[in-house]
């Protein structure tokens, strides 16, 4: 179904069931996923090393990803009738063991970004000139170890790491002043882009940042 459109992703996800406590958080992820895997990333079922990483911290809730896996040709659409199942490989958290195209286990929250962090070091270290990409929550920018990989990234110039927040406003605390500010002072580019507006966001996705990890806050309303 590599042919898909972002359409379909609706058709897609509405064959899932089992987790509505979990549907909006999974649809404010829907436009971002889609726009990265369908105009952005450089990967494909076939690529191997040299493919582009993609995390999802963001892990519970994850039929937007599912879908999107599955409108890309990783997965069976067939396979997501039976999301959330016994036996099901489709989990409410993604397995990387378990579905193709996962490359983190992930759900408990805070531990995306630092494993991007050291996936970028290690592609650096090794020559390989591939992109690492992780979408974490607004929320979940409350854990303390996302914050030690902000300071890091931003000090080591991981030009090739990418951080993508879904801002849905539901962080406890707020960000006076906006969530940039926490990045930009560790040395990030940071830009804000409308979480619905796919050009927008494919602008945000692709804008220089040189010598900078890049942060691209999606803001998606309200929640």
């Amino acid at each position: 179904m590599t042919t898909a459109t972002f359409e379909d992703l609706h058709d897609l996800m509405s064959t899932m069931a089992g987790d509505e406590k979990h549907r909006e958080a999974a649809t404010s992820t829907l436009d971002a996923l889609w726009v990265l895997y369908d105009r952005v990333l450089r990967v494909t079922p076939e690529m191997a090393e040299d493919r582009d990483r993609f995390f999802l911290s963001k892990g519970h809730g994850p039929m937007a990803y599912y879908a999107v896996l599955a409108a890309r040709g990783f997965i069976d659409p067939a396979e997501l009738r039976r999301f959330g199942a016994f036996r099901s490989p489709l989990g409410m958290h993604p397995d990387r063991a378990l579905v193709p195209g996962v490359e983190i286990s992930s759900g408990s929250l805070g531990h995306g970004l630092p494993l991007a962090v050291g996936t970028a070091l290690g592609l650096r270290a090794r020559g390989i000139p591939s992109d690492v990409w992780v979408l974490i929550g607004d929320g979940e920018l409350d854990e303390g170890s996302n914050h030690e990989a902000i300071a890091y990234a931003g000090r080591v110039g991981l030009e090739r790491l990418h951080v993508i927040v879904v801002d849905n406003h539901s962080a406890s605390h707020g960000w006076p002043g906006g969530m940039e500010k926490r990045f930009e002072v560790e040395g990030w580019s940071a830009v804000r882009a409308n979480g619905r507006d796919h050009d927008e966001l494919e602008a945000a996705f692709r804008a220089p940042h040189p010598g900078a990890p890049r942060l691209v806050v999606a803001d998606t309303g309200v929640r």
